[in-house]
């Protein structure tokens, strides 16, 4: 068998007493260079061959060169099998002839220097991989995001580059840990819109901790269009809202009146129904939102954006369309439908009972098979129907330059009904 050992800084004075004894019984050692000096001083007056490990391939041609029956222990850095050699000796050489016994990584490492828990963590490695992968992640708004950073595709810079393009660094907690486990440690939290250090060292993890951001000044806040980090979130599914391309785009789709009603129905965080108040104050806003909690979650994402709804109800939008309405609330000029579900269909069929004429009713979609269901039903009722998708793109850092990463693409139905009085639809 092969020994794989994980280290720490300390290595190997620091080892548990088991790898002691394997490392003095061995007659061949693997290390990296950095490790091999401290490596002889302490092993004393015992010769094993030394051999390095900073090359993997050669190690493993090497390690299949030696007899069977001689001991053979590589050392590597935390645990072997998370982003360590341990795959590829596993690959080249054999799960079988191995034996592994991990040190603590440096995720682990990381969590335990900002006393955080991290077992509802998330983590995505930037080593010979394309950054979009981080952007993608934070798109789901993950409460605690680990990031192996790459000193060759920008390291940190690239991290706090992609927050911000993604609109949540008010909403985020960035640190960064430095040589963890080695006396010269440093662990960092950097506030946001403030520069990086510039003696940051190339052996470093950042750690992404959503927080919730701090309350805004309505008066100084954009009319529309605000930052998605700006709205608090469903805990349990953080990164479910519109995100602001879209958000804008589906304002523009709803083409808000004044005076009038507008229904919100599967609010979400209540983004789009609460920044259409931004727009026209004199509009009556009623949000529902099934999932719990979600009543508290728009009142106070309204609070922050200084608007009132005229009601937030936190149910299923068809128990309330069939359980009645405030009489001033019951027939909508606007309705943006993002819920509903399986009962897609069985909600717009009652929304278009209820729609104005010269109503306006918009359905952000993320399938065409969903195209399909409603589609029909907006024809038939008389509304005049216009389809569009909407795919918007974010500037992510790429190297010295700029990439463009695609958002999911979202489908927007908008059916307008006719204006004449009287107009009862098809049947």
């Amino acid at each position: 068998m092969i020994d794989v050992i994980g280290t720490d800084a300390g290595a190997p004075a620091s080892l548990p007493a088991p790898q002691q004894t394997l490392l003095r019984a061995a007659a061949v050692i693997a290390a990296p260079q950095r490790l091999q000096a401290a490596l002889q001083d302490w092993l004393g007056d015992a010769k094993p061959e030394l051999i390095s490990s900073d090359d993997p391939r050669a190690l493993v041609d090497s390690l299949q060169s030696r007899p069977a029956d001689q001991a053979v222990v590589v050392l590597a850095s935390g645990d072997p099998l998370w982003f360590g050699l341990g795959r590829i000796l596993c690959d080249r050489i054999g799960a079988e002839r191995l034996r592994f016994h991990p040190a603590p990584t440096s995720l682990q490492l990381a969590f335990s220097c900002i006393g955080r828990p991290w077992q509802d963590a998330d983590w995505v490695s930037l080593h010979g991989r394309d950054p979009e992968i981080l952007a993608s992640t934070l798109q789901k708004r993950p409460a605690a995001l680990a990031v192996l950073t790459d000193p060759n595709q920008g390291g940190a810079i690239t991290v706090q580059q992609i927050l911000r393009s993604s609109g949540l660094e008010a909403s985020t907690d960035l640190w960064l840990c430095e040589n963890l486990g080695h006396p010269d440690e440093r662990v960092q939290l950097i506030a946001p819109h403030a520069a990086l250090p510039t003696d940051l060292q190339p052996l470093l993890i950042a750690l992404l901790i959503a927080r919730e951001p701090p309350a805004p000044d309505p008066h100084q806040l954009p009319l529309f269009g605000l930052d998605d980090g700006l709205y608090l979130q469903h805990s349990d599914h953080p990164g479910l809202m519109t995100k602001r391309e879209v958000r804008i785009q589906l304002l523009a789709e709803l083409a808000l009146p004044p005076q009038g009603v507008l229904w919100d129905l599967g609010a979400g965080t209540g983004s789009v129904g609460l920044e259409a108040l931004r727009l026209r104050p004199g509009l009556q806003l009623l949000a529902v939102e099934r999932r719990a909690g979600g009543a508290q979650l728009i009142q106070r994402n309204a609070q922050r954006l200084g608007v009132s709804p005229a009601a937030v109800l936190e149910a299923d939008a068809n128990t309330v369309l069939n359980g009645g309405l405030p009489s001033q609330l019951s027939q909508p000029d606007r309705v943006l439908l993002g819920g509903g579900g399986a009962q897609r269909e069985r909600l717009l069929q009652e929304v278009l009972t209820r729609l104005r004429c010269g109503g306006v009713v918009v359905i952000p979609l993320a399938s065409i098979e969903a195209l399909a269901s409603v589609r029909p039903l907006l024809e038939n009722a008389g509304l005049a129907v216009r389809v569009q998708q909407m795919q918007a793109w974010r500037g992510q850092p790429l190297g010295d330059g700029t990439r463009l990463a695609p958002m999911n693409p979202t489908l927007i139905v908008t059916g307008t009904k006719p204006a004449q009085a009287g107009f009862t639809g098809k049947t």
